[in-house]
């Protein structure tokens, strides 16, 4: 690997404390990483304030031009970074690829944004006098980032604070941290100003990050993960009261209903459950089908899942790859075995295979109980979970029963029933008739203990800004 050292003010920093990262495909070491300590998060604040000053001052235009430089040169090396994806993710080489493109995006989105972010005069009605808005770069961002999107969640986070004018630090997730760092000699050469964004990979993640969000130059906490670290990181945060955006767990229930088009619904399923193998936030978790058309969808959805090819992702004939580590794999083998357990029916899969690497193939589960674990929490990994429903109040119920409203899918024939539907959901998305969600134009966050704030659309550069207002009378 070129680059596995920090990144700190432009430059390669070594360490004497070092990580493995793993190849979940074949259980090898990939790369010796350099592990951040307390100190390196010193420097990287020291640098990120220090070119902050100047990069906050540059006129909109300017700093547009070097994030649409940025997505020219990352669209133009798509295939070294889906390599990246693969190697350390596992996924398979057209998913890798999707996310690579997925994560230049967020660059051309936010190029676009960095010149509107438009204030306001106004004529106060009472006093007469005028109301003045400007929106300001926040501060230095402390950015947070979890391994099933080891490019796309970091650029998702860097490109609007960079819009903004704030100045971070990234953290990546230990098991993948080599594609963020392989990002950094394109931002270079794109126009980013050396110490504006510094990465500091580390196996000390708690420490670390608190140390940072208790430094007052700190002003944003921009976080990817699940919502026990989530909650951590806000009460870390409420001590210096900073601005937090939170993406955090989901538990997405797909409704399809008796008139929905079954060719639709079921491509809309297996892109909702198995994009990424089922390891996201969006992945859809709880299945629940009309009873009427029941049968046929799941015996389409059990051909449509066996028929995927499972093995080492640099292959390119391959569908799914492994999961990301062992206890992904073995916390969605347990997801399984409680469920049949419990009476639920394995339609396929199942089964973990033999040999090395961490891979689960595509499952299906019907009958599955409400008792069953991975109704209530995250199974993050390939199994479709099937239940069924007749009346129309009790499914909305039931999809809304979970501590969680990030994503919610429906299909539906008869668009009036399913925007009705859509309304009642208590989701901060929700897919009509569509298995995927995220696009860089739309504000992706959830409601409940899913998280704060919003990522993507115009909302996402307006979480590292701060809202000033200024009263004049001339």
């Amino acid at each position: 690997m070129d680059h596995t050292d920090l990144y700190i003010n432009g430059t390669w920093h070594k360490t004497d404390e070092r990580f493995d990262v793993i190849n979940p495909a074949t259980e090898q070491v990939l790369a010796s990483v350099a592990s951040a300590g307390i100190a390196d998060a010193d420097a990287a604040l020291d640098a990120a304030q220090a070119a902050m000053a100047d990069w906050a001052a540059r006129t909109p235009r300017q700093r547009s031009e070097v994030l649409r430089r940025a997505w020219e040169l990352m669209t133009a090396r798509l295939d070294h970074f889906a390599r990246l994806i693969t190697l350390e993710n596992g996924k398979a080489g057209a998913d890798a690829r999707g996310e690579a493109t997925y994560a230049a995006e967020f660059f051309r989105w936010f190029a676009e944004e960095a010149v509107r972010a438009d204030g306001m005069i106004a004529h106060a009605p009472a006093s007469g006098a005028r109301i003045m808005v400007l929106n300001k770069p926040a501060g230095l961002a402390v950015l947070i980032t979890p391994w099933n999107y080891p490019a796309a969640m970091g650029t998702r986070k860097i490109a609007p604070a960079l819009a903004a004018g704030c100045g971070v630090i990234i953290k990546p997730a230990s098991e993948t941290p080599l594609t963020m760092l392989a990002l950094m000699p394109l931002l270079e050469e794109a126009g980013v100003p050396a110490g504006l964004v510094n990465v500091l990979p580390s196996k000390k993640t708690g420490a670390l990050v608190d140390h940072m969000l208790h430094d007052p130059r700190v002003r944003v906490v921009s976080f990817t993960g699940s919502t026990g670290v989530g909650r951590k990181l806000l009460k870390s945060a409420a001590d210096q009261v900073l601005k937090p955006a939170m993406e955090l767990g989901g538990n997405a229930p797909v409704i399809v209903f008796d008139d929905a088009d079954m060719d639709v619904a079921i491509e809309g399923t297996m892109l909702a459950k198995m994009r990424n193998l089922g390891e996201a936030c969006t992945a859809a978790n709880r299945i629940y089908v009309h009873e009427a058309v029941a049968p046929e969808y799941i015996r389409r959805l059990s051909a449509a899942m066996s028929a995927l090819k499972v093995g080492d992702g640099s292959d390119p004939s391959v569908d799914v790859g492994p999961l990301v580590n062992a206890a992904t794999r073995d916390k969605v083998a347990e997801f399984v075995a409680d469920a049949l357990a419990k009476g639920a029916k394995l339609e396929c899969g199942g089964v973990v295979p033999d040999g090395r690497g961490f891979f689960y193939p595509p499952t299906v589960l019907s009958n599955v109980p409400e008792t069953a674990d991975c109704v209530h929490d995250e199974i993050f990994g390939p199994v479709a979970a099937i239940q069924t429903f007749t009346d129309q109040g009790d499914v909305i119920a039931r999809a809304n029963a979970t501590e969680y409203g990030l994503v919610a899918y429906v299909f539906s024939g008869d668009f009036k029933r399913a925007l009705q539907v859509c309304e009642r959901l208590d989701y901060g998305m929700v897919g009509l008739n569509r298995g995927l969600v995220s696009d860089p134009a739309a504000p992706f966050g959830g409601t409940k203990q899913s998280g704060l704030g919003r990522e993507g659309g115009h909302e996402g550069m307006l979480e590292f800004m701060e809202t000033q207002y200024i009263s004049a009378s001339w």
